[in-house]
């Protein structure tokens, strides 16, 4: 990690509870923690135009744990930056926890959306290049223009809930299973939905 500042874990494990501590923080005090922890990284990260600086940030989660970057980041509204960053955290640790099955939805969601939805994706894409692209979308926050990033994202996000749809929709699928499947489809197009909300508001000026 050479001189770079370390972003250590944080003491509390859960938001909520701060007003329930007799002098507890305010939770006004707790959402511009986050606002300004989620705004810090990403101007480190661009200001320092450093591939190695770019990589530790994408690697955050492995470094400092998926749960504590929920800690940061997870009651942030869905249209901020601190929440989109925590959304995109997410959605790639979801990936590298089932990568085969990831890139089978994708296969699948992909034949039946556009295909420039998401370039630079090798066909077929295998559970490696899941991983890859995951890292990609990532340091795109770090490295390249935010609401692009953003947008790619939400793009990829719908291919695979098309994909979870229609892998539900199966014939072996069980009911249960298929619904299951069917509401984090359903679930993932909403994060998509808030992906591409903060695209469109970056642009315009107001991302908080």
């Amino acid at each position: 990690m050479g001189d770079a500042p370390r972003y250590r874990r944080p003491a509390y494990s859960d938001p909520a509870s701060f007003d329930r501590r007799e002098g507890g923080a305010d939770p006004a005090d707790i959402s511009q923690a986050a606002h300004d922890t989620a705004h810090a990284l990403v101007n480190q990260g661009r200001d320092a135009a450093d591939p190695e600086v770019t990589e530790r940030f994408v690697r955050l989660a492995e470094t400092e744990g998926i749960e504590a970057i929920a800690e940061l980041w997870a009651h942030s509204p869905a249209r901020s930056l601190a929440g989109a960053l925590w959304r995109i955290y997410a959605l790639r640790a979801a990936i590298q926890k089932s990568p085969e099955r990831m890139s089978e939805y994708y296969r699948l969601g992909r034949s039946h959306s556009a295909p420039s939805a998401i370039a630079g994706v090798a066909e077929p894409p295998t559970a490696e290049e899941m991983n890859r692209l995951t890292d990609r979308l990532l340091a795109g926050m770090y490295a390249g223009d935010i609401d692009v990033a953003f947008d790619r994202a939400g793009a990829f996000c719908r291919v695979i809930a098309r994909g979870q749809a229609l892998w539900a929709d199966k014939t072996h699928v069980e009911q249960r299973d298929a619904k299951v499947l069917t509401d984090k489809a359903n679930r993932l197009v909403k994060t998509a939905e808030e992906l591409e909300s903060s695209a469109r508001a970056f642009r315009d000026g107001s991302l908080d």
